[in-house]
């Protein structure tokens, strides 16, 4: 069994390049929804450094395949549980898909492929680490800290706390 040679590189820059943005984009479109659904003003940025453009509320910056955050403000409805909810959308966004991805794969309508097995070990890190409490070096919330700051003080995580 070979381990990582150069014939791998091809689906390694496809997963970073390609299968971690999309990702990353569904993530954040969980994020997106759940805000505007309860009236929220949203801006939502997939990417690190400068900004390569902007379309509406999505801003993608040059390192697309880095990070990804979205940003509400101005609930219709502000209350805890909304907030909790809209953090919590990212991950249910990215089982929702996992759960679709195997469903179609299952029913053969998805050939099996690397790149679903990809799709979905990525959104698997992405629901963990998302759902960790913790700071990113730039000062924000994971989504698990910013639900955790919401229960224990009962108003929306600050993300320079």
């Amino acid at each position: 069994m070979d381990l990582f040679t150069l014939s791998d590189m091809w689906t390694f820059f496809l997963a970073f390049f390609l299968t971690l943005p999309i990702v990353t984009l569904v993530h954040e479109a969980g994020h997106v929804l759940a805000a505007r659904m309860f009236g929220a003003k949203i801006n939502f940025t997939i990417g690190a450094g400068k900004r390569l453009f902007k379309i509406g509320p999505l801003e993608v910056k040059r390192m697309y395949f880095m990070d990804g955050w979205c940003q509400y403000d101005k609930l219709k409805y502000d209350r805890k549980w909304v907030h909790i909810l809209i953090y919590l959308s990212g991950s249910i966004a990215n089982l929702i898909v996992i759960l679709l991805v195997n469903y179609l794969i299952y029913q053969g309508t998805l050939p099996v492929h690397i790149f679903f097995y990809q799709f979905v070990y990525f959104s698997v890190y992405f629901i963990f680490f998302s759902l960790f409490p913790f700071k990113t070096g730039e000062g924000q919330p994971s989504d698990g800290l910013a639900i955790y700051e919401v229960i224990k003080y009962g108003r929306k995580a600050d993300p320079l706390d």
